[in-house]
């Protein structure tokens, strides 16, 4: 439990004091973010706001894991590894997006048949060894079963199924995320509480744990290393949780795709590796909401040939579109994310309780 706690508490400092060394940094090369021109006409006095924090938010939950696991001695386990590669990988992809739009002076970056491309791979690589490399009790970090509070026994995948399973939950939850980072604060914030949220859910794991003979019981958890799985977990929600004083409005500095694009993989490889994957729609259904909305938005566009159910789409910019403040609608998005993770801790808890 203390590796957890240091862990988070780590990343939180780290992101909370080094977050005004990048703004600095990035405000002296006027490395700012471009605005598109299509969105709220409020949103242009943030042209210039120093972009790709990301970058602050993945290296300390990274450089947070590593040094207490140092200090306090304890072993690094392949599933952490793996989650950390996954967020690295998708944080590198994310920040050349961001720093393509830079270099081009325009709100677009990667195109998006470019970053998907990128997604589908790194996806594909974390699926194929989160599959593979069991431990001496035949685990793998990650199960080829579908799973909601657990794994679906009558819901197994193939082999190469279950690699596009994974790798389509991996390129949803970091777009999901991605389009959700529209807004001073939101994402960040949002993030902060499902990551949270996760912690306790390996803490519990782990507490209730298979491999722990002396006190596993017949609904005991048949996963991978919970309680390394929590240290992530946490390191990643306090990296937020700091970086959200800079970011929250008026934000000094956005995370960009290098922060939403791997919050959202880290977020993926968490339901994967704690067989919570449909979990993760409840935990997560604000993220899922924010899609949802983009996904109407164009089908409705297409079929209708031009009419449109918002106003504009993610669904935060309709709500600014009807007059809404934005810090308004950011806490009030940020309630709606408190309820989903309140109702999907419950359900993960009220089905131990029942089966015991």
């Amino acid at each position: 439990m203390i590796n957890i706690l240091l862990a988070g508490g780590l990343a939180l400092v780290f992101t909370l004091f080094g977050t005004p060394r990048l703004i600095a940094y990035l405000t002296r090369k006027q490395y700012g973010q471009f605005i598109r021109e299509d969105g709220p006409k409020a949103h242009l006095v943030k042209r210039g706001t120093p972009t790709m924090g990301g970058l602050v938010i993945v290296s300390s939950a990274i450089g947070a894991y590593f040094i207490s696991h140092l200090v306090l001695w304890n072993p690094m386990t392949l599933s952490g590894l793996l989650l950390l590669g996954l967020a690295g990988a998708l944080g590198a992809l994310g920040f050349l997006d961001d720093w393509s739009k830079i270099a081009r002076e325009r709100s677009l970056g990667l195109t998006a048949r470019g970053k998907l491309i990128g997604q589908f791979l790194i996806g594909g690589g974390f699926a194929v060894l989160a599959l593979n490399f069991p431990d001496e009790r035949g685990l793998r970090p990650a199960s080829q079963f579908v799973s909601f509070l657990r794994d679906i026994n009558w819901l197994y995948l193939p082999f190469f199924l279950a690699v596009l399973w994974i790798v389509f939950l991996v390129m949803a939850w970091s777009n999901a995320v991605n389009l959700t980072d529209g807004l001073d604060g939101l994402a960040a914030g949002s993030a902060t509480l499902v990551l949270a949220a996760f912690a306790v859910v390996n803490i519990w794991q782990f507490n209730q744990w298979c491999a722990r003979t002396s006190t596993a019981g017949p609904r005991c958890y048949e996963v991978r290393d919970p309680h390394d799985l929590a240290v992530v977990a946490l390191a990643f929600a306090g990296a937020c949780f700091g970086f959200l004083w800079w970011n929250a409005k008026p934000a000094k500095i956005f995370m960009g795709d290098t922060g939403s694009l791997a919050l959202g993989g880290v977020l993926a490889g968490l339901s994967v590796m704690t067989r919570t994957e449909l979990l993760l729609v409840v935990l997560g259904m604000l993220f899922v909401m924010e899609a949802g909305s983009v996904a109407l938005q164009v089908a409705y566009f297409k079929a209708t040939k031009g009419k449109r159910i918002f106003k504009m789409s993610p669904i935060h910019h309709h709500f600014e579109l009807l007059g809404w403040q934005e810090v308004t609608v950011v806490i009030r998005f940020w309630i709606i994310a408190g309820l989903c993770v309140a109702l999907g801790i419950g359900l993960f808890y009220a089905e131990w309780v029942v089966t015991q």
